[in-house]
């Protein structure tokens, strides 16, 4: 019995967790179309959570690209298809990895240094003194970064999978021998743009909206304590990589 009660117990706090998360959502969005008249504050926080991620994403996108150019030539010359290597690395990098890997390294970098600014905003009292001036918080501090988010993790996934590609082909052409003329050439006949490009588009998109919406949650909702923030930061990345996982899963059967 006491394990019965144990586990109900961690499912109606997970189900009132996720209430109030959705709620806190709701208020963001609601408030997010006030940041219209202010769009330096979306601008700001796109530096932030974007560019300043850039770099990490560019050297991983790189060397992702280069271990699929020799993985795949290696399996492709089984089959004497080594002039498929451009369109093996592009859909990989286009349709799964350009989103995933971003989203993952986003949550990594961007989400945990949300979620630690937010907390230590909540700790030091600035939010609460916010609410003393008559300044809505989550209009003020949420949302931009909500808004930053959501916009600069589709243009993260297509400098990843632009970057990758060109890693392929600095393997493939560069090292290997493949023909460049056919590394593009069976990468541009082969990929669709609204089924493959999109398709990531819309990925990225999504995963931008949740990692972020995750980071700002545990931010805002954090123990004001340096160990509640601690957790939240550990929560932040833990539950914004099981999402994306888990979304990836859902919108790639959805798709197929």
């Amino acid at each position: 019995m006491n394990a019965f009660a144990a586990l109900g117990h961690v499912v109606l706090n997970a189900v009132q967790r996720l209430g109030r998360a959705s709620l806190f959502l709701a208020q963001v969005v609601h408030v997010s179309a006030v940041l219209v008249r202010r769009p330096f504050l979306v601008v700001q926080q796109i530096y932030n959570v974007g560019v300043l991620t850039l770099l990490i994403i560019l050297v991983s996108g790189l060397f992702v690209g280069m271990v699929l150019g020799l993985q795949g030539h290696n399996t492709l010359a089984r089959f004497a298809a080594e002039d498929s290597l451009g369109l093996l690395v592009s859909l990989s990098l286009v349709r799964e990895l350009g989103p995933v890997v971003t989203a993952l390294l986003f949550a990594g970098r961007a989400g945990s240094a949300l979620t630690a600014e937010i907390g230590l905003m909540k700790a030091t009292e600035q939010l609460a003194g916010m609410e003393m001036m008559a300044v809505n918080p989550v209009m003020r501090v949420v949302a931009p970064r909500f808004l930053g988010g959501l916009i600069a993790m589709p243009l993260l996934a297509v400098m990843f999978s632009a970057i990758g590609v060109l890693g392929g082909h600095l393997v493939g052409v560069g090292l290997l021998g493949v023909d460049a003329g056919a590394y593009w050439s069976q990468m541009q006949a082969g990929v669709d743009f609204h089924d493959d490009v999109m398709n990531g588009v819309y990925k990225s998109i999504v995963f931008g909206a949740v990692c972020t919406w995750i980071a700002v949650f545990e931010g805002y909702d954090t123990v004001p304590t340096s160990e509640g923030v601690s957790g939240a930061t550990n929560r932040t990345v833990v539950y914004s990589s099981l999402s994306v996982l888990v979304l990836d899963f859902i919108m790639t059967s959805l798709t197929i």
